[in-house]
């Protein structure tokens, strides 16, 4: 046997037993995303924290039809993403609010500088109550990857709460975007400066039957981009922008998103959307390409935003590296 091969077959051997993926230096929307160990990233609905140079995914862990918590994974470079395990479980207590059984969706982690702790919400709804529980919930960690210790879940001022996002602003205040009635209306409040509990500073932002919603800041302007609701179907995006998160928010005519399928969010629905790290005005559009029939399958679709004269587009692309906006200015 040729000297060569035999060494190929060797190191394709060790780097199967090992489960080791190929380190990949660009986004592929829509394709199978795996691990530094070759597994799917199971990572649905989330969010990203930058924090001590490393980036940390937290999402939807999905088995087929159900959920099963929250997992996290870090990066340095936001291509490859290590498994960091489960930040937060579903409980085996059955009288716990996240008891086995429960839907945990759409987590989002903050960090707290006051109190020093690492802070998740989620939408939570109730084992055995379909979507009628509609509340947020809250858990702690003095760790970013956990465990992630379950604090409460409720209605933020008597709200409905489902489909929701965290967002800290410049000076350290935290606020929760949720969808609420049924899904009609979308509002906002600030939370408690431990980031633990809702503030009576709450509002409605507009009531249009919008959910999904991703939010970021560039130069003293807010951007919000949201989803319709049509259950795991995809829909048209919309964007609204404001110079206050109270609003008032105006909606921005047209679709945010350009070329093929760009009418159905290009087969996604909008998650979050991450700032680059030392690129400034560079942010990422994070969304999820969501598949019914089996939910650990959903795929997702990262695109960069193209922010220019005051005007956001994103734009389809099969293949990009985050050189895009140096290539695109």
């Amino acid at each position: 046997m040729n000297s060569k091969y035999f060494l190929f077959l060797i190191i394709t051997v060790i780097a199967g037993n090992l489960n080791i993926t190929a380190q990949t230096r660009e986004f592929r929307p829509g394709e199978v995303w795996r691990d530094t160990h070759g597994d799917t990233i199971n990572a649905h609905g989330g969010g990203i924290l930058y924090i001590n140079n490393n980036y940390y995914w937290f999402g939807e862990k999905r088995n087929r039809h159900g959920s099963e918590g929250v997992n996290v994974y870090s990066s340095k470079d936001l291509y490859n993403w290590k498994y960091e395990g489960v930040a937060l479980g579903q409980s085996e207590d059955t009288l716990s609010d996240i008891r086995k059984g429960c839907v945990m969706e759409r987590p989002k982690v903050i960090y707290n500088k006051l109190t020093k702790k690492y802070v998740m919400w989620f939408h939570l709804e109730l084992k055995g109550k379909g979507y009628s529980a509609a509340r947020a919930a809250v858990a702690v960690s003095d760790k970013i990857t956990g465990p992630y210790q379950f604090i409460s879940s409720f209605r933020p001022n008597g709200n409905m709460s489902r489909d929701m996002t965290l967002f800290a602003d410049d000076d350290g205040a935290a606020y929760q975007v949720y969808s609420s009635r049924e899904n009609y209306d979308l509002r906002i409040t600030k939370l408690t400066d431990d980031y633990l509990a809702a503030t009576s500073k709450d509002t409605m932002l507009f009531s249009k039957h919008r959910e999904a919603p991703a939010l970021f800041k560039y130069q003293n302007k807010y951007y919000l981009i949201t989803s319709g609701c049509t259950g795991w179907a995809p829909n048209k995006a919309d964007l609204h922008v404001a110079t206050s998160l109270l609003g008032p928010w105006q909606p921005v005519d047209g679709n945010p998103m350009e070329g093929p399928d760009a009418d159905s969010t290009f087969g996604s629905q909008s998650a979050y959307i991450q700032p680059v790290a030392g690129k400034k005005g560079n942010f990422i559009f994070i969304a999820d390409k969501w598949n019914p029939k089996d939910l650990r399958d959903s795929r997702y679709v990262w695109l960069p935003v193209q922010l220019k004269n005051n005007e956001l587009k994103i734009e389809w692309l099969r293949s990009w590296s985050l050189d895009f906006w140096d290539t695109n200015k």
